[in-house]
Parts: C-alpha cells; structure tokens; sequence
C-alpha cells in the first residue's frame, strides 16, 4: 500500500484574485493577515509562493501535524494539496518522420494548402524549457528569436520527488530556460519547429514565436505551485497560448492549477493541456489542469507510422524495425550473429525461469513478452549466454520496455511488434536464422496507429464534466530535443498530443484572429472526428466519449468551417432523474443556407469499476425537436435534443455524438455527450480494500499502524491520532467530528476538507492527523485528556449536503487522550 498524503499546501484566502476583479490592495492585506495569524498560532512552515493574477493566497510547506491548526485561520478560506508532478515518462527512439502525425490531423493542409503557419502568434511552452540553440527552433534566445522570452523558475538541480536520490525541493530562478531534459524541446518543436535542414522537423505551426516557462530540473518532478508562477507570467508576457503537457491526475476542476487555468483562459490566453498518461490507473483519471472549466484537456492517439533503428534477418534481409529498451547497452549498427527462440509464439511466460546454462551461447535470443518483467526475461537470457535479446509483443502494436535492475544487464535489448516476432518464431520453428544490425531507419505502419493510446487517462470530470474535450497524435511522435542528445528523439504521451492541439490553436488565431478562448475550443470540437475502439477497431464501435472527447484534431475542416454549433459539448450528469434534454445553437456564417440531418451515433459504455475498465455495447438514444433544421446564412436556427441513457451497465458511463449531415454535402460536424448511468452517489467511496480501511493508526518512522482496538496518544509531537482511509472516487466534502466515547457529547470539527482527489491505485491511502483541537464557528476547543471517537463523513460527488443518504460515515475506536 502506498501513502498519498501531501506535504505542501495551496492556501486560499478570502479576496478574489486580480483575474476575477480583485483590488491588489485587498489581496495584500490578505496575505499581511495570514503570517499574522500563522505567527500568533505558532504555525512553523515555510513559505514558497505568493500570487494575486490568477489566485489569491500562498503555497507553503508544513508539518502534516500542523494542517488542522492551518486550516482553522482567520482568512483562510480553502487549503489543498500542491501535488509533485513528474516529467512525463518518455523513450527515445530514431524517427524520420513528424509528417504522418501532422496528416493526421490536417495540419498539413493547413499549411500548404491554406497558408497558415502560427505567424504573429505567441505561444507559451510550460516545461522542462527550450533547447533555443536548436536550429528548428531558431537557434537563439532573446528579441529577434523564435524563442523570444522565458524564465526558470527552478534551476537544474531542482527535483521535488521526494523518493528520489537527487531530492532537491528547493528553486533557483534564473532568467536562462534553456533545457537540460528535453521533454519541452520535444513539446516545443511540435508546437512549432521549422526543419533547417533535410533532418529536421517541421511542427504544427512553424512560425509562432515562443515563450519557454521552465518548471522542471534537468529530471524529476515539479510542483503545482511552480505551475502557477508560470501561468501568472505567461499571463503578464502577453501570452496567446499556453501548452501545458503536464497535469496531475485523479483531481477536481477546482484544483487550483485548474482554477488557474480557467481564469487565464477568461483573460483571453487559449490554455491547452494534457489530460494525463494515467489510462492504466482506471476512470476517473483526468488530470488538472486539463480538467479545467475553459481549458481544452487533450488525449492522445497513437501516430500512423513509425520509422526505428532496423535490423534484417536471413534469408532474405527483411528489414526489423526496434527500439532500444532503457536499462541496457545501446545495440550495434553493424554485425551479424545467428538467433535462437526460447519459447513459441503461444509462450504465456517465455523465459521467466531460468534457462539451461549456455543454452543461448553466442546468439540472439527471441523472447516473447508477458508473465514476468523484461529484466527477469532480459537477466534469465544473458545468463545462458545471450549475446543480445530481442523481445516482442504478445498483443498488437509496439512497446518501449525497460529492462534496468540489479545487477544491470550488460548486454543489447531492443524491442519489436507482435508481427514481427511471430515471423522471426516462424522462420526459427522452420530452421536457422541470422540477424544482422544496420545503421539504417525504416518506416513502419503502426499496428495501433490512428487509436486511442494506451497510456491515456480516462475521465469523466469527478463533477462529471465531459472531459477529455479532444484528441490529437501523441504516440510514437518525432520532434526536436536538445542538441546535446541528438537533436531529435521520438517521445510517446498525451504530452506530445497538447502541443498538437496548442499548434493548432495558433494556426486557427492567425487565420480568425481574435477569436476567444472558448471560441476556439468550440470549433476545434465541432470539425473532429471521432475514432473507433481500440480494443477491436473491427467492430465500428466509437471509442469511449470520455477517453478520447470529441474525436481527433481535424485543424483544416476547423479553419474552413462556416458553421459553429453550441455548446459543443454535453455533460448530462447522472441519469437517474430521466431522460436529459439540451438545447443547441447552430450558427452560419456562410452566404448560402444550409440544410442539416441529424441523428445521434452511440460510443462504448464503460462498466463500474473505478480501477478496472470494462466495456459495453451500450448505447442512448436521442430524439430531436425536428429531424433536420435549416439555417438561414449569416443567421443561426436552434435545436432541442432529448437524449435517454441505456439502462446497464448500473454505475457506469456512457456517451456518444450528435451528428450534423449537410443535404447535398459538405463538413459533418458533431457535439460528444456524456453522462453517467443510474444514481452516482449510490456508488461507494470509502472503500475497505484487503487493509480494511478506515484506520485509526500511530505514526512510528514514517510507518502508520493500525490500532483497531483504540489507543492512547499523548499529542506531543508524532503521538498524535492519524486516520488512514482509501478514497475509490474523489470525494466533494469530508469532515472529521469528535464526540465523547462514553457520553456522546459532542466535541466539534476537527477537520473538514473539500474537493479531494481519489487513490491512484484500488489499494493506496490518504493520512490525515489530528491535534487534539477542534472548531465550531470562529470558537476553537482544546479537547481535555479522556475518550472520544471521531466520526469519518465524506459526501459524494455532486451529493446533497442535506440527504443522508448521500454521505458515507465511519466511526473510529476508541482514542484516548492522555497528555504528560
């Protein structure tokens, strides 16, 4: 099980920020008011940042024993968890190619048939900073460059991953963002690089110019109170557009970075982020700011084509395209040696035991994945004598392995498709076989190419929002890293999907300029295409609504469109009151009228399970107040929907697309739905698991213990009650209230919390402390030595504060308070 409790804290205050029409003044009493009021409670922490753009409070790291004495002060209106947030995972391969990604989403057209190339338009790049030396990103920093501003708000060293070796959570600013890592040069020339050469790339929007607000060290995690520093200057740099391909996942919309983003939005600046890797993690997954009211969240699809390292095979050279697994040594460009198969094709667990002692000696082992992980395959095949291991995959499509351990393999493993495997296995069934490295490329179809990818987060929104709100490439994308690598790496993520969307934003302002924010989200949502399911794209059923939002990017049918439908989303919450009915608004600003049918076309239905998505045929249907509607040019016409969700599967979610055909051809355009089957707030939060959660527990180290039969804790440091809990879904309020054990008096509030995140995972918890004070109203207790209970109430998103029965309560045992 893993501990989820945060160590720093957003602090909210009472004033609005300067974004919502707040008075600086205000602002700053407000602030003057709470290191007032911490020093007088004896509050020790320190503090990192202070805003007023975009959000008004601070961000400051204190002992978790000092959170409920924090959340009790004068001008304290909200407190919430600054996350650490990673640099995306990412694997570098050789890829020729960012064009097929760029076709995929029309950007090709946008440019060379229309002319559009992000000229004019300033685009921010919140990430690990700029290779600016790069020549696809125009070689410079400073007026006069691609690159023309940008901070460091970190320094190298900085790394707020508090597991790691190189721990450092404490900024340096500089006025330098260049790029030590390079997920943000990567992000940056998918934006919009301009290829300076025959290898080079060419991004989304190749003449924007750049903002580079760095958030990250040179590797490690960041915070989310860094990610607003960042926003509130983009903000003062007369920013466009923002690209975040960073978010943490599992929040609310009301997360602050998402609140943040909203408002930036609300300035005029079109916000674009990633909605997360976290597809393994289950529903409920989205991350902010991406979840965002006016932010344009993205998901990712895997890109059509891959171009790897290749190595051929006897007898007739067929070329193998691979990647290099992370953890080993680089493969050869040049050799040949003969292969050999540990297992067959059908091999669930291929070289998950030990293999005969030099049974492999001098050769190229083929190692089918599954069972066990890519270093016991990997450690196993070196140790009979494997010069190299190949390793393929048991389903369709690619993967980027890594194979690191103790001790460390020392010997090349690459990676290849399910396919290829499947012939190297044939041809070694049939008799020898030799494969020879190369120093050459090779372009590959992508077997999973133009489908959602699997790293990409589910949503809904925990408000059930319709999120993600669109798609773009994000799998298998080449794009510009840092010199100093190699110049150019080809990186998977719904990272590499937002800087799609964001390069597409700038093309969609060059060609409409001053269009808003919300403007541009509708039209984006409006022209894209929805994509089949990945599991068996065969069967022509959409993809889930709430994992790939309105479809893919199609940026040149958003330029072209002279039609705008709004809204052009529908969340429509939790069935249970019956059938949802919307009215949408379609305006034409063409010179001739059109005529359009409508008709509704259903998505996948995901099952109940937070943790473990399952999928249904299951689809609503819709009527309409008219069967076609004409709208007159230059003029708009409205149209009433009614849309009834499918009755099964009970707790799960649904969706589907509101299709606009033209009479007589044209642009189809379409408006997702989403929604949530039966009563949400029947489903369970606070979940037991196998640890029987709740717990009332001691704190020893930093191991929490389970006191089932109630204990004593003398409140002096540590010795304090902890409450350990597992949340299956997010959860919209929850309050800790303290009574007598033998009378039943009550004792007040000892805690009360709102819009908290779910566990990552279906057996990880939160801990929250107690310091033996509660509250009601302004009045604060110190609770005398004796026996009490604290009673556990959480309420369930989008419950009714004043129904119990949309509460979930859980009583502790029995904690006794004896105070030396």
């Amino acid at each position: 099980m893993t501990d989820e409790t945060p160590q720093r804290w957003f602090v909210q205050l009472t004033n609005a920020p300067l974004a919502d029409g707040g008075k600086i003044n205000a602002i700053t009493r407000d602030v003057a008011t709470f290191r007032s009021e911490a020093a007088k409670a004896g509050l020790v922490y320190t503090e990192r940042f202070t805003y007023s753009n975009l959000f008004n409070g601070l961000s400051i790291e204190i002992a978790p024993s000092q959170i409920s004495t924090l959340r009790r002060l004068r001008g304290v209106t909200d407190v919430f968890p600054v996350v650490a947030i990673p640099i995306p995972e990412t694997s570098a391969l050789s890829d020729p190619e960012l064009a097929t990604a760029l076709a995929m989403t029309g950007a090709d057209i946008a440019q060379n048939d229309l002319g559009y190339t992000g000229a004019g338009i300033r685009v921010a790049v919140m990430d690990t900073g700029i290779d600016y030396d790069h020549p696809d990103l125009g070689g410079c920093f400073g007026p006069g460059c691609r690159v023309v501003t940008g901070w460091d708000f970190v320094g190298d060293a900085f790394n707020a991953d508090s597991t790691s070796p190189s721990y450092n959570p404490n900024p340096v600013p500089d006025p330098d963002p260049d790029d030590c890592n390079g997920h943000g040069s990567h992000v940056a020339g998918i934006v919009g690089a301009s290829a300076a050469s025959s290898g080079g790339v060419t991004g989304v929007a190749p003449d924007v110019t750049f903002g580079a607000y760095r958030v990250f060290g040179c590797e490690g995690s960041t915070t989310a109170d860094i990610m607003i520093a960042a926003m509130e200057r983009a903000y003062t740099d007369k920013m466009q557009v923002l690209n975040m391909s960073i978010g943490s996942a599992f929040q609310w919309p009301q997360y602050p970075t998402a609140v943040a983003a909203s408002r930036l939005a609300s300035k005029g600046v079109v916000v674009v982020a990633s909605i997360g890797n976290s597809g393994t993690s289950g529903l409920y997954a989205a991350g902010a700011p991406g979840l965002g009211e006016k932010v344009i969240g993205v998901a990712s699809f895997d890109n059509t084509h891959v171009a790897l390292n290749t190595f051929t095979i006897s007898p007739d050279d067929t070329s193998i395209g691979y990647g290099p697994a992370s953890g080993a040594p680089l493969p050869p460009t040049s050799g040949t040696s003969p292969m050999a198969r540990t297992g067959t094709a059908t091999t669930p667990d291929d070289a998950c035991n030990a293999l005969p002692a030099d049974s492999l000696a001098g050769q190229v082992a083929l190692v089918r994945r599954g069972t066990c992980s890519f270093y016991i395959k990997a450690s196993n095949a070196q140790a009979a004598g494997a010069i190299a291991v190949v390793l393929y995959n048991n389903v369709a499509g690619r993967f980027s392995p890594t194979v690191a351990g103790t001790p460390a393999i020392t010997v090349p493993v690459v990676a290849i498709s399910d396919a290829e495997g499947v012939l190297i296995d044939s041809r070694l069934a049939s008799g020898s076989v030799d494969m020879t490295w190369t120093d050459q490329f090779g372009t590959f179809l992508n077997p999973t190419g133009g489908l959602i990818s699997s790293f990409s987060s589910y949503g809904l929104s925990p408000d059930l929002a319709l999120k993600p709100d669109i798609g773009a490439p994000g799998g298998l994308i080449r794009s510009t890293y840092p010199l100093e690598n190699g110049g150019y790496a080809t990186i998977s993520g719904t990272s590499m999907a937002s800087p799609h969307v964001a390069g597409a934003a700038a093309l969609l302002l060059q060609a409409r300029p001053n269009t808003p924010p919300e403007a541009v989200r509708v039209l984006l949502q409006n022209s894209a295409d929805p994509i089949n399911w990945w599991g068996n794209p065969g069967l022509g059923f959409l993809d889930n609504v709430h994992r790939q939002g309105a479809g893919m990017l199609d940026i040149d049918d958003a330029i072209l469109a002279t039609t705008k439908i709004e809204p052009s989303k529908l969340a429509l919450g939790e069935s249970q009151a019956g059938p949802a009915s919307r009215t949408l608004t379609i305006e034409n600003s063409s010179n001739t009228a059109v005529t359009y049918d409508l008709s509704n076309v259903g998505a996948l239905a995901t099952g109940a399970n937070t943790f473990t998505p399952s999928f249904f045929a299951s689809f609503a249907t819709a009527s309409f107040s008219a069967s076609s509607v004409t709208v007159p040019a230059n003029g708009s016409a409205t149209v009433n929907i009614t849309i009834t969700a499918p009755a099964t599967p009970v707790s799960g979610m649904y969706g589907g697309y509101i299709v606009f055909t033209p009479q007589g051809g044209g642009a189809i355009y379409r408006v997702p739905y989403a929604g949530f089957i039966g009563d949400y707030q029947a489903a369970p939060i606070l979940v037991p698991t196998a640890n029987n959660f709740p717990w009332l527990a001691k704190l020893s180290g930093t191991s929490y213990f389970n006191q089932p039969a109630g204990a004593t804790y003398t409140m002096v440091g540590d010795d304090i009650p902890y409450f350990l809990m597992h949340f299956d879904r997010q959860v919209r309020t929850m309050k800790m209230e303290i009574f007598d054990a033998n009378t039943g008096k009550a004792w007040h509030l000892a805690f009360a919390d709102r819009y908290l995140p779910r566990n990552s995972t279906s057996t990880a918890f939160f801990a929250y402390s107690w310091d033996g004070v509660t509250t009601q109203g302004n009045k604060t207790y110190v609770v005398p030595d004796g026996q009490y209970v604290m009673r556990l109430k959480v309420l369930k998103p989008l419950g009714n504060e004043l129904s119990a029965a949309d509460w979930e309560i859980w009583t502790s045992p029995v904690i006794t308070i004896d105070r030396p």
